[in-house]
């Protein structure tokens, strides 16, 4: 298995497996075009085993990251592995390789987020390193007029 910086020549690949990640989301190939677009800020990583099986996404952000103590924070957007590949490694191995982008990019926390209900995530964070610092609920009001 090899993981590596996604790129220009892994759109499509890249495309595919965010749809399984993401299927509400709408504009994936605009979504890849600005990560590409900004290398500094936000990177994918694809894992591939003669087909790609997995991808991770990790952005630079500079405002507050919950749980976070310091600025900037690496921040994991999102990580997926196909379904029948599962369990054998491979978002250790993407996360190994958000982790040395972060810290090239002079962070020394990595922080993520996950849905309340999505335990399948919880216990793969956990899995990999990652502690639980807070549980929120978000709220929205909109405003008349």
């Amino acid at each position: 298995m090899d993981i590596f910086r996604a790129g220009s020549g892994d759109i499509a690949d890249w495309i595919a497996l965010r749809r399984q990640l993401w299927p509400e989301a709408g504009d994936h190939a605009g979504d890849v075009a600005r990560i590409l677009a900004t290398p500094e800020r936000i990177a994918g990583f694809i894992a591939r085993d003669g087909a790609a099986i997995g991808f991770a996404e990790a952005a630079i952000r500079h405002d507050y990251v919950n749980g976070c103590e310091t600025s900037p924070v690496g921040f994991l957007e999102g990580i997926y592995t196909a379904t029948d590949r599962r369990r054998r490694g491979i978002a250790r191995a993407l996360i190994a390789a958000v982790e040395l982008w972060v810290r090239a990019q002079g962070c020394s926390e990595l922080g993520s987020d996950a849905l309340l209900d999505n335990a399948d995530s919880h216990r793969m964070h956990a899995a990999l390193g990652f502690a639980e610092t807070d549980r929120v609920v978000y709220f929205r009001k909109v405003l008349p007029g």
